[in-house]
């Protein structure tokens, strides 16, 4: 099945591995919790057994070289009036999301030192904004 929407993820491939997952899930979250639209109905297995929903589309992570590609992407991204979640350096320091969103408040755009982002919205934007990037390995 081909959609009209597309999930990316872009993650700074120098991050340790856990910081790399951390990063990606918090990402996704963001997607989950900001685009109601793609989740998909909840599972049940042949017990009964019922398990929450999940996107109803791939999601695609990718990985950027440095904080300075991924701010390229960000503003590609904002450009173009596609959703955009955030993740910086300093939200690996706090413990919450009270601290999180007061850490990204604390820097312009421009100085935001960016560790991944995500971006939905439609397939051909999201390819034009994410143009050259490899999927992450």
């Amino acid at each position: 099945m081909r959609f009209d929407t597309k999930i990316g993820i872009v993650v700074r491939e120098d991050l340790a591995v856990w910081q790399k997952l951390n990063v990606t899930a918090f990402l996704a979250s963001a997607v989950a919790g900001g685009v109601p639209e793609v989740i998909g109905e909840r599972y049940e297995d042949g017990s009964g057994t019922s398990y929450l929903p999940m996107f109803r589309q791939p999601v695609l992570v990718y990985a950027a070289a440095d904080s300075a590609g991924l701010a390229r992407v960000r503003a590609r991204a904002v450009e173009r009036g596609l959703a955009v979640a955030v993740y910086i350096e300093e939200m690996f320091k706090t413990g919450n999301d009270v601290d999180n969103r007061a850490a990204v408040r604390a820097v312009t755009a421009e100085e935001m030192p960016l560790v991944g982002l995500a971006v939905y919205g439609p397939r051909n934007a999201l390819d034009k904004t994410l143009k050259g990037l490899p999927l992450h390995p």
